[in-house]
């Protein structure tokens, strides 16, 4: 497939997201075409039954399986009286199924979807037959041109990409990011609990900075999953997805502020004991009885092992902004 510039894409993804009009469908293609051949066919817009559709590929927004989402409802609830008073005015995206004949998955859209499947009503679809490299790219343009995702769904739409068998490049494409803007969305994948994430929701108006102040109270274990459940639990069901990062990010700062006073001590296993204080962090190992053997074995490797850490830490915690 040739590769396309991200403005080509992007003015395709535009027009794709424009037309309009019922047409007759095209036959199907013989093999599925590059994302600049879809401005060519954009006569295959149809009428189709909702219940003929199925979702398809990595979820992009979170509004559909937070388990707190009063602004999405109403988001959604806005769109759904749009659509009844005024009809479907932009199609959603569609390729035919390649399990089941005569169904069809959904590129993008899903909540054009949802809503006309609530009213009862055939929802207009601009059907295409494309691979999933390419789908993948439709939904990442057609997010740009319409709504920016939020930091917080770039970081878990990138993660589904990858967890769809795609590598890092098609992630940094279908999103563009650069490789350290990518690292910076799989810091806050990797460290703050999918529940958390779910309970929180998008919070369309927090950036990186936030999202990565909440990964690294994770991961300095200044917070855990059970607390961070414990706080959002408390937090009034009126306040936004914005409002709970921000009051989940003022506690869990406070209750770490209260702990780093008290000296902690921690034994990971028998003979091996570490102490944390406000100031320092320190290491013991006993080098008689049953450890004697390990703590030999530590003292040789100890640094290597630190400088190792290290260097995978300075990794994770990146400070280009790019």
């Amino acid at each position: 497939m040739a590769r396309k510039s991200l403005r080509e894409m992007s003015g395709i993804a535009n027009t794709i997201a424009r037309s309009g009009g019922s047409q007759p469908e095209r036959p199907p293609k013989a093999s599925a075409p590059a994302l600049g051949a879809l401005q060519g066919s954009l006569a295959s817009i149809r009428e189709i039954d909702p219940n003929l559709i199925d979702d398809w590929g990595p979820v992009d927004r979170l509004e559909e399986f937070t388990a707190v989402n009063v602004e999405d409802d109403e988001s959604f609830e806005r769109l759904k009286s749009s659509i009844r008073e005024g009809g479907q005015q932009v199609p959603i995206l569609v390729r035919r199924s390649k399990v089941a004949e005569g169904r069809f998955e959904a590129i993008y859209g899903r909540r054009r979807l949802k809503a006309c499947r609530e009213l009862g009503i055939k929802v207009r679809a601009n059907v295409q037959d494309v691979d999933d490299a390419t789908a993948l790219l439709a939904k990442g343009l057609e997010n740009a041109a319409r709504r920016n995702l939020s930091f917080y769904e770039k970081a878990r739409f990138a993660e589904a990409i990858q967890n769809a068998g795609h590598d890092g490049a098609t992630v940094r494409q279908v999103l563009n990011l650069s490789a350290s803007g990518q690292s910076h969305l799989t810091k806050v994948t990797q460290n703050v609990p999918v529940k958390i994430g779910d309970l929180i929701g998008a919070a369309p108006k927090s950036g990186r900075p936030r999202w990565t102040e909440l990964a690294e109270l994770f991961l300095s274990r200044k917070l855990t999953e059970r607390t961070a459940l414990d706080i959002l639990a408390k937090i009034r069901a009126t306040s936004n997805s914005d409002e709970r990062l921000e009051l989940l990010i003022k506690e869990a700062t406070k209750r770490g502020a209260k702990n780093s006073r008290e000296t902690r001590e921690i034994t990971p296993i028998e003979g091996v004991t570490i102490k944390a204080g406000r100031a320092t962090l320190s290491l013991s190992v006993k080098k008689s009885g049953a450890n004697a053997e390990f703590a030999t074995w530590l003292e040789s490797n100890l640094a290597e092992i630190i400088k190792q850490s290290y260097a995978e830490f300075t990794d994770i915690n990146s400070v280009d902004d790019n």
